[in-house]
């Protein structure tokens, strides 16, 4: 039962959630209610079995408790007449509007709201995280995290903003904000934040990978859309490799190729070629896609193309000058031009990433292949100490472990 509900809730909320926002215009009622009817099925599915439609039984009690939480609260007439009318109209069906969780995206991820506050939002009101793996995911506190959230929804109720996906003449304008809280979403159930949860989230790369299919439907011409699901799908490919029976990482050079997945796999190169050959530039979301192509195409980590990634993450500079995107094409080069390279490269990236685990771990594999192992230890020790889950801390220990 436990797991029943589990999976109405990772199946279903943004679901639930999307058809009440619609309904009633505001998303405190939308999540409130959606919570409750959610605790409700904790409460009466053991007793009363899992209902043949959980989705729509989650949807039909949602709209009640939200009908009852208006009665509520309602101190004028009008509401109650408002509250009355809504009572009187059927709840809108699962399913009946596809693209309703695509329409909550486009409001969390509206202009007028911070860009910390959209991802925030989305990762809440579509991908059904806690405040608390929201704050984590931020590295801020918790209370600060939940005031960032409703100050965002106030400013939704504020400010009107409809509930729908933008006109066609709009959608390019909205699109890259759009795409930008979709990755987050997705690397937030690629390596999950939380040192309490699952290191990988399939519920939330499904997600994020469904919503972005419905994006390219309705923008097939936008290269940046078909590359960030072509980057998805190659990502979300290896999936199965990445963790061990026993919930260690495993890095890109021990994974078994042969449980990455194929079909995955050739959808992704596929895209990745019709955006070369469209002879439009590139941008951000299609390297980073066409570098995933190179690594997936290569049969052992040994066969990897390295010049030609390193090439890519040459243009992706351009593009990202972000530490980071520095940070993977330093770790490229190591594998080309070797680990002293490599280190040069990294260390002139310690002020801005000193607090990232990456940063470390990256720096004691160079420094473990120098032959430098104390230096290697204290980074590894480092980066332990930074990383925010328990798979990647389990990983990091077994390498420093390994160290002469």
């Amino acid at each position: 039962m436990h797991d029943a509900i589990t999976r109405a809730h990772r199946e279903e909320w943004a679901r639930v959630v999307a058809v009440l926002a619609r309904r009633f215009g505001d998303l405190d009622i939308a999540e409130e209610a959606a919570a409750e009817a959610f605790a409700t099925a904790v409460e009466r599915w053991p007793a009363d079995g899992v209902p043949p439609n959980p989705g729509a039984w989650l949807t039909t009690t949602a709209h009640r408790k939200a009908i009852d939480r208006i009665r509520r609260e309602s101190r004028r007439e009008a509401k109650q007449q408002e509250a009355g009318m809504w009572q009187e109209d059927p709840p809108e069906s699962v399913g009946a509007v596809e693209d309703g969780r695509l329409r909550l995206v486009f409001v969390c991820c509206h202009p007028a709201l911070a860009s910390d506050a959209r991802v925030a939002l989305t990762l809440r009101m579509v991908g059904g995280l806690t405040v608390a793996e929201i704050a984590r995911a931020f590295l801020v506190q918790e209370g600060a995290m939940a005031r960032r959230i409703t100050r965002a929804k106030t400013k939704i109720k504020a400010a009107r903003i409809p509930y729908r996906v933008p006109a066609a003449e709009d959608l390019p304008a909205r699109v890259a904000g759009v795409l930008t809280v979709l990755f987050l979403v997705f690397n937030e159930g690629y390596l999950a934040t939380g040192p309490d949860t699952d290191p990988v989230r399939q519920d939330l790369t499904a997600e994020a990978i469904r919503l972005t299919r419905l994006l390219r439907e309705l923008l097939p011409q936008d290269g940046e859309v078909a590359g960030l699901l072509a980057l998805m799908l190659l990502t979300e490919a290896r999936r199965s490799a990445r963790v061990s029976p026993g919930g260690e990482l495993v890095a890109l050079d021990e994974q078994d190729r042969t449980a990455w997945d194929a079909g995955l796999i050739t959808e992704g190169h596929r895209l990745v070629r019709e955006r070369l050959g469209s002879g439009q530039a590139p941008g951000r979301y299609q390297l980073l896609a066409a570098i995933n192509a190179v690594h997936t195409s290569a049969r052992d980590f040994r066969d990897t193309d390295w010049s030609q990634v390193v090439a890519l993450y040459d243009q992706l500079v351009c593009l990202d000058r972000s530490p980071v995107v520095a940070l993977n094409r330093a770790i490229a080069l190591g594998e080309l031009d070797g680990p002293a390279v490599a280190l040069a490269s990294v260390d002139r990236l310690a002020q801005p990433l000193d607090g990232y685990h990456a940063f470390h771990a990256a720096r004691a594999e160079l420094l473990r292949r120098l032959g430098r192992t104390a230096e290697s230890q204290a980074a590894y020790d480092r980066a332990i100490d930074l990383a925010g889950n328990a798979a990647e801390t389990a990983a990091l220990t077994r390498r420093r472990k390994q160290l002469p």
